[in-house]
């Protein structure tokens, strides 16, 4: 048997090794394809040098696999919007006149559950992949000017909502990388017989920091929201609490936005018709006690965090994923809480087509390669300079910091993705392989 000291003084003696040998822990992978990048190695970590949080880690103890527990990992940071507590945030003046616009009497509708309806889960699926899951092409279909761009660690065979007949559709696929804390969702996505994917559009968000859309864009949501974040899972409630908002939807929207939000989908002119983004809040004086512990859960985490509108569609309709676990009737049981049963909280700003901010896309003011020539697998590092809040390289994926480290093994030309609230600016850089 190996003695403890003798482990830690090998462990000791690799770590100086690797940092000799100038390794970036989480850095970019190594491509070996223009496009595709499927040649394995450390996929879309992040690189080293400055800007953000890049403790992977945290995310090390995510399960891998369909519908998997995240094992107590909460997506984003204590400050993000869907995490914050805001039991004691003032209530909106027009509270009472919105309420009765939804409906006072519409009950809350859980939009998930075990089993089928109709021949569908129900629910929004996610799937959990590790850092090998290979990247693959996104072909984006409708909006792809606001998406982000591919390749995405999206699985031939991801669930989308639906299935097994998921028709036409949100058909959301919504897929956490558990090795590089990244979270990739698509709207009307569709498998294509090469492992590439169709989709509407696509957003990526890092799981460690606060991101949001440029004003005006979509994600894979409606309001330009994450999907995921938002919707109850079972592993949470297992676990005795939800600890962030959930997302829901109403049948009429108007032509605004509140941040969280960065989008709108109106379907309606009445000035009380929902901005997306609006929040409600469970009313601190309901009473929970008669219901399940499950659904006390449910309830506590919407008098804390309440619930985001991030769509348009049924009344009061609160989503979350598939999961067998699912007692169908006891969530049923909800739908004693009706919308009067509510709060609207304060709404400021309230963005409209007249006052949506207005700034400059970022600047790169440097994007390089070192060296520029190559032999084939050969480590070269990607610099940037620039203003973006987030940053994505094609073929690698999304990135962090101001540097990574690639191995092509044909001559690749890389483009800078650099996103701030306004915009996005590109730059590019070839790597010659002889």
């Amino acid at each position: 048997m190996v003695s403890m000291h003798t482990r830690l003084s090998f462990i000791f003696m690799l770590i100086l090794l690797l940092l000799l040998a100038g390794c970036s822990v989480g850095g970019g992978m190594n491509v070996g394809t223009t496009g595709t990048g499927t040649s394995g190695g450390s996929r879309g970590g992040g690189g080293s040098g400055s800007g953000g949080n890049s403790n992977t880690s945290a995310c090390s103890g995510i399960r891998l696999g369909q519908g998997a527990s995240l094992n107590g990992f909460v997506p984003f940071p204590a400050d993000n919007a869907w995490n914050q507590d805001i039991s004691s945030a003032p209530v909106d003046p027009n509270s009472a006149a919105i309420i009765n616009f939804i409906g006072s009497s519409t009950g809350l509708h859980p939009d998930f559950g075990s089993g089928e309806y109709d021949g569908s889960d129900i629910g929004i699926p996610y799937v959990v992949v590790g850092g090998s899951q290979p990247l693959v092409n996104i072909d984006f279909t409708a909006y792809g000017s606001e998406s982000d761009p591919g390749p995405m660690p999206v699985p031939a065979n991801a669930p989308i909502e639906g299935d097994p007949n998921p028709g036409n559709g949100d058909r959301h696929v919504l897929v956490l990388d558990n090795a590089n804390c990244w979270l990739f969702e698509l709207y009307s996505a569709y498998p294509n017989g090469d492992g590439s994917w169709n989709a509407g559009s696509a957003a990526v968000w890092d799981l460690l920091n606060d991101e949001q859309r440029p004003w005006t864009w979509t994600s894979a949501d409606a309001a330009g929201l994450s999907i995921f974040a938002g919707l109850a899972r079972y592993d949470e409630v297992a676990n005795g609490q939800i600890n962030h908002a959930l997302r829901f939807t109403l049948a009429q929207s108007k032509a605004a936005f509140v941040p969280p939000a960065s989008h709108w989908a109106a379907n309606s002119t009445n000035a009380l018709a929902a901005p997306m983004g609006m929040r409600l809040r469970l009313k601190a004086s309901y009473d929970v006690s008669g219901f399940s512990a499950t659904n006390q859960v449910i309830l506590t985490a919407l008098k804390k965090y309440g619930m985001i509108m991030a769509d348009n569609g049924s009344n009061m309709y609160i989503s979350g994923a598939p999961d067998p676990n699912w007692n169908n009737d006891d969530l049923h049981n909800l739908g004693q809480v009706t919308a009067a049963d509510f709060d609207v909280i304060q709404m400021s700003p309230i963005y409209t087509a007249a006052n949506v901010p207005q700034g400059a896309a970022p600047m790169i003011t440097s994007f390089t390669a070192s060296p520029t020539t190559v032999g084939a697998g050969s480590p070269v590092t990607l610099s940037w300079n620039s203003s973006g809040t987030y940053y994505l390289i094609s073929p690698i994926g999304p990135v962090r910091g101001s540097q990574v480290t690639v191995s092509p093994t044909q001559t690749t030309t890389y483009t800078l993705y650099a996103t701030n609230p306004y915009g996005r600016t590109t730059a590019t850089v070839t790597v010659t392989v002889n």
